[in-house]
């Protein structure tokens, strides 16, 4: 067992973070040691402790291999191949053995939307990456075992998400190294992308209301690494794809800056969040593509300080391990196809390190990020959220009414209750979603609750907009196969918090809760309610609360164990209002901050007027807005 040691901090070259090249070169190669242990004899697998994932061990150990082969390749083209002779030689070895399909450790054949696609692209960039070091290294028998595996994609069908970029990198590396190809699958899912952008360098991940963390490592990673690849092809045309590519990646930048705290701690939203690092990844291929809004102080002050984040809580673990979780092993934040190499899709986080040490990212001075200067609120209308931070206790905070992951068509009948980790109305950086499989969600949530506990979710998210301060829309409630009601929500951006304007249909007897983020850590949260305002506080002093404004009639704090990705004990304030079978007009104030306030506060400083379905706010300082509810038919 061997500990994570990193060089001294330099504040000269980075003043905020610290950080170094050598930083994560030290990091990329304590995670790649770490490793080796786990490697089968014949270095083609990598076999991780750690629950499987569906699609069994096979698999998750050439998971293992893939996407840690990522993080060799990022390490060994960084600096030309000098001095990482043994990390060569290890993954060398293990390409011939896993391609040749008549060796015992023989790779898992592709075959149409199998996991083993995912991986196949991750050893398709590598070996691109590493062309001088491995692949030309590799004898004619090895490197024909290897097309000849990769070919499992010609002509093949993946699903219809990202995976559609793995068949392409796959196919393009076949045809930069004049191995059989089909053209027709490259171009059929580059078109097929296309089919998803919705501006301002937003795509969706497939059809529908996808946003979430894999826009950036994903929708602009792999097409920027098609267009090194395809730049290694004789007669390939990307000249003007690649354009497209870079006025995207440069668009998306501009809102991905908000994204991260000033302490480097990304937002909790979205699947596969235990890729942990991979969050640097866009920033990266920004200056990678020298296409990016960011200076390259700026770019490695985000990358540098998401890196950071982790590592000083807890990443990787003693072994040097990347678990399946957030900061600690914690199983509810993965999915059903994560197994124990899934982590290591860190690796795309480390993108940065194909630039050489002497690239601007690296030599130039650390600069700001615009939160470090002043808070931030940035409307973001095509997944949308607005983006809200807070200078001096770098909490971001993600306001939600538009990123759903719901299936494209209309449910017949009850809808789904909707996934924690996209249906909640706010998510942020220091705060995540309870996730309990035993009980209904309560955070972040306007929801219809029967004397018995039965609760309503939000599944899919229907469209209002969103502009400026405001973001709108609504969902439709049901209780078990009752139903459904429709619940209208507009959201209000102001100084750090956020007031909820809701309409909310309903039976009669029913309660209406609302509620804010969970705070969580490793003891008991502190707990305080009122008629009017409910708290809690965590042992880092991070405080969740919210207040009555309108409507509501009562408030305390619900209490949870062992379900939050920030600590084993959570506690989440809410308020409750009942229902009479009319509709019913409700408005309240959400905080999640370090300053050390009386929530109260907030009520007295804030007036609030209803008139039928508009409510007039008057704010602190004498400024008023008004919010039009009832828009929906």
């Amino acid at each position: 067992m061997t500990h994570l040691i990193l060089p001294d901090t330099d504040r000269v070259l980075s003043r905020q973070t610290g950080w170094t090249r050598r930083h994560w070169e030290a990091l990329a190669d304590h995670l790649l040691d770490s490793l080796v242990p786990y490697f089968s004899p014949g270095a083609s697998l990598v076999e991780l402790p750690g629950r499987p994932s569906r699609s069994g061990t096979a698999s998750d150990a050439l998971e293992g291999f893939a996407r840690s082969f990522m993080l060799a390749a990022f390490r060994i083209a960084g600096v030309q191949g000098k001095g990482c002779e043994q990390l060569t030689e290890r993954y060398a070895r293990g390409v011939a053995n896993g391609a040749n399909p008549d060796h015992p450790e023989a790779w898992l054949r592709l075959t149409p939307r199998s996991q083993q696609m995912v991986e196949a692209a991750a050893i398709a960039v590598s070996l691109h990456e590493t062309r001088e070091w491995i692949w030309d290294r590799l004898d004619t028998r090895a490197q024909e075992h290897v097309a000849e595996w990769l070919g499992g994609f010609n002509g093949s069908t993946t699903h219809d998400n990202n995976w559609r970029l793995f068949q392409v990198v796959s196919e393009q590396f076949l045809a930069s190294v004049g191995a059989p190809y089909r053209q027709e699958d490259i171009d059929g899912g580059l078109d097929r992308i296309e089919d998803w952008y919705v501006g301002n360098g937003w795509y969706s991940d497939g059809d529908g209301q996808n946003f979430d963390n894999y826009i950036g490592w994903a929708m602009h990673l792999y097409p920027g690494l098609w267009a090194r690849m395809a730049a290694a092809t004789p007669g390939a045309q990307y000249e003007d794809r690649l354009k497209l590519y870079k006025e995207r990646i440069r668009l998306f930048l501009e809102d991905a800056v908000h994204f991260v705290g000033n302490d480097g701690a990304p937002i909790y939203q979205g699947r596969s969040l235990t890729y942990r690092m991979a969050a640097a990844a866009p920033y990266w291929m920004g200056a990678l593509l020298d296409s990016t809004p960011l200076t390259p102080g700026e770019t490695r002050r985000l990358c540098s300080g998401i890196a950071r984040h982790f590592v000083q809580h807890g990443v990787p673990d003693e072994r040097g391990v990347l678990t399946l979780g957030w900061y600690d092993t914690f199983l509810p934040t993965t999915q059903q196809y994560s197994g124990p190499g899934s982590p290591y899709w860190a690796s795309k986080g480390f993108v940065g390190l194909i630039l050489p040490p002497e690239h601007p990212v690296w030599s130039d001075p650390e600069d700001s990020i615009p939160l470090d200067d002043a808070d931030q609120q940035r409307a973001m209308p095509e997944p949308g959220w607005i983006l809200h931070g807070s200078r001096h206790d770098q909490v971001v905070q993600l306001v939600n009414h538009g990123a759903d992951h719901a299936p494209v068509a209309e449910p017949d009948g009850v809808e789904p209750a909707g996934d924690p980790h996209y249906n909640r109305l706010a998510y942020a950086n220091h705060a995540g979603p309870d996730l309990s499989d035993r009980e209904p969600g309560i955070d972040n949530l306007i929801s219809l609750v029967t004397p018995d506990g039965t609760a309503s979710g939000r599944g899919r998210i229907r469209r209002l907009g969103v502009e400026g301060r405001t973001a709108s829309s609504w969902h439709k409630a049901w209780l078990g196969s009752d139903g459904p009601w429709k619940i209208e929500i507009t959201s209000l951006v102001r100084n750090g918090w956020e007031i909820r304007c809701a309409l909310v249909e309903g039976p009669a007897g029913a309660t209406v809760r609302t509620a804010g983020f969970a705070v969580a850590g490793n003891s008991l949260p502190e707990a305080t309610s009122t008629e009017a305002a409910a708290a809690a506080r965590n042992a880092d002093g991070l405080l969740s609360a919210v207040v009555g404004l309108y409507g509501y009639e009562a408030a305390g704090v619900h209490r949870a164990v062992g379900v939050n990705p920030f600590g084993v004990h959570s506690a989440t304030p809410y308020l409750t209002a009942p229902h009479h079978g009319e509709p019913l007009m409700l408005v309240n104030a959400v905080l999640l901050t370090r300053d050390a306030l009386r929530p109260e506060a907030l009520a007295e400083g804030i007036q609030v007027r209803v008139d039928g379905t508009t409510v007039r706010i008057g704010l602190p300082g004498g400024d008023t807005e008004v919010v039009e509810l009832g828009r929906v038919d």
